[in-house]
């Protein structure tokens, strides 16, 4: 609990110091007069102001949120003599430039961050394909598991190399979220008989990335020897007299050649709310022993399913994916406007009711990833934030008045009219701007509890 904590003040503490940051140095670009930083809102903790600057630096209890405070006619009287340090008499380009660099300064924090990740190098599990889910798009596509990955790409774009199970897993998300088709270059486990398949993930008429989508797909985890791993006492496992390091060949009449077809067959198991009791050959220090596994039966949203109460499957096998100081740069750059695009493609599908509002989350989803990101190393906590910080640039964004995006809107039409926004419309959008942000809240929040009840006793 307390690494959660402290992961999620840091991460939310550094994404909104870089965002105001980004607003900061833009008005003293500009030549504007900064009254006040502040990171977070409430009682002061900290404050200082450099020798000869008029910015009061202030970090504060509450880090949910921040602003900088610049001079302005409309909040307060400005002297004669300081007008022209004012923000509301600087031309509009300026304008729109402070505006504009707070979200921005949250993109570039993502290419830095995703770039720091390719240059260090991070261990992923190897691009080898389990056995797809019976009935999937992959079943469909002719794939059998065990095959392994070398290219990839989506619908109309050139075919390119692939290191990685994430990489798979992430263009299939963009794929089926976005109706388009993924090419797959695949070869044998031993390396031979190069091919291309298609998987139609246009069909699948995606509204979450969860794992039900990747259990349509097919293509749900990496290939791993059917091993049994740590079994949990007073399971069925257990009562099976199942072992760690038990080696599964066979269950009833199907040979077994990958952790997740095993894992796929306990699940199935159960049948109008019992489960059948299963006829298992395994490998146990170079002996062959049968056992009868009889999984217990568990409930979620989509039914009854099967478990045996042990980590079933060895870890996957992990390759180093790492890049040079130009192509990191590079991959940072395109993996930021991926993640913008598809945050943008999804918030749109939100809006006119093609993908479910289940995809927006809260603080609490939000701190829970911090800490769990956190708890798996650097690197992951890393791209953790790069992640967030891409959705607080994108939804800053966001037309909506009270948010930058906002703003960028009133000085579009000021520059497209030649007048600024009347101070009735301003209130009225405002207040509306206030209700959207609201009703958006009170989603993320009410799904942040559900998937925390969910866990609880789900």
């Amino acid at each position: 609990m307390l690494l959660t904590i402290v992961a999620f003040v840091v991460a939310l503490g550094v994404l909104i110091a870089v965002h105001e940051y980004g607003h900061y140095r833009v008005a003293v670009a500009c030549g504007v007069k900064v009254l006040r930083f502040s990171v977070g809102f409430g009682k002061p903790l900290l404050r200082w102001q450099k020798k000869g600057s008029p910015t009061e630096f202030v970090v504060t209890a509450i880090p949910l949120g921040g602003y900088v405070r610049m001079l302005d006619e409309r909040e307060a009287p400005v002297a004669p003599e300081e007008r022209h340090l004012a923000f509301n008499t600087q031309p509009l380009k300026s304008r729109a430039a402070i505006v504009a660099a707070g979200p921005l300064a949250n993109l570039l924090l993502a290419v830095v961050l995703y770039s720091v990740v390719n240059w260090t190098g991070v261990d992923e599990a190897k691009p080898l394909l389990a056995v797809p889910v019976a009935g999937s798009v992959a079943d469909k596509a002719g794939l059998q598991g065990g095959e392994l990955v070398v290219g990839a790409a989506l619908a109309g774009d050139e075919i390119e190399p692939v290191q990685s199970y994430e990489e798979v897993r992430w263009l299939l998300t963009r794929g089926a979220l976005d109706s388009q088709n993924a090419r797959l270059s695949v070869k044998g486990a031993s390396g031979s008989g190069a091919r291309e398949i298609t998987l139609d993930l246009a069909s699948l008429n995606a509204k979450d990335a969860d794992l039900d989508l990747f259990r349509k797909i097919g293509i749900v985890s990496p290939w791993t020897r059917p091993l049994i791993g740590e079994v949990m006492a007073d399971s069925a496992a257990a009562r099976a007299g199942l072992k760690q390091n038990d080696l599964v060949l066979r269950v009833d009449s199907s040979n077994i050649v990958d952790g997740m077809q095993l894992r796929e067959l306990i699940r199935n198991s159960v049948k109008d709310g019992k489960a059948a009791t299963q006829s298992w050959r395994i490998e146990r220090e170079g002996r062959q022993i049968d056992v009868s596994v009889t999984p217990e039966v568990l409930q979620d949203a989509n039914g009854s399913y099967g478990r045996i109460g042990a980590f079933v499957g060895e870890p996957p096998e992990l390759v180093t994916v790492h890049y040079g100081f130009a192509e990191g740069i590079w991959k940072g750059v395109q993996r930021t406007w991926e993640v913008s695009v598809l945050t943008l493609r999804m918030m749109g599908r939100m809006v006119i009711g093609e993908a479910s509002l289940k995809n927006l989350s809260g603080p609490l989803t939000i701190a829970d990833y911090a800490g769990k990101s956190a708890s798996m190393g650097l690197t992951q906590y890393l791209i953790f934030m790069a992640l967030i910080s891409v959705s607080l640039g994108v939804l800053n964004l966001l037309p909506v008045p009270v948010l930058d995006g906002g703003l960028l809107m009133y000085y579009l039409w000021e520059g497209l009219t030649g007048r600024g926004v009347s101070d009735a419309w301003m209130e009225r959008l405002q207040r509306g701007g206030v209700a959207v942000l609201l009703v958006m809240m009170s989603i993320a929040m009410f799904n942040d509890v559900t998937r925390y009840v969910t866990r609880l006793f789900g």
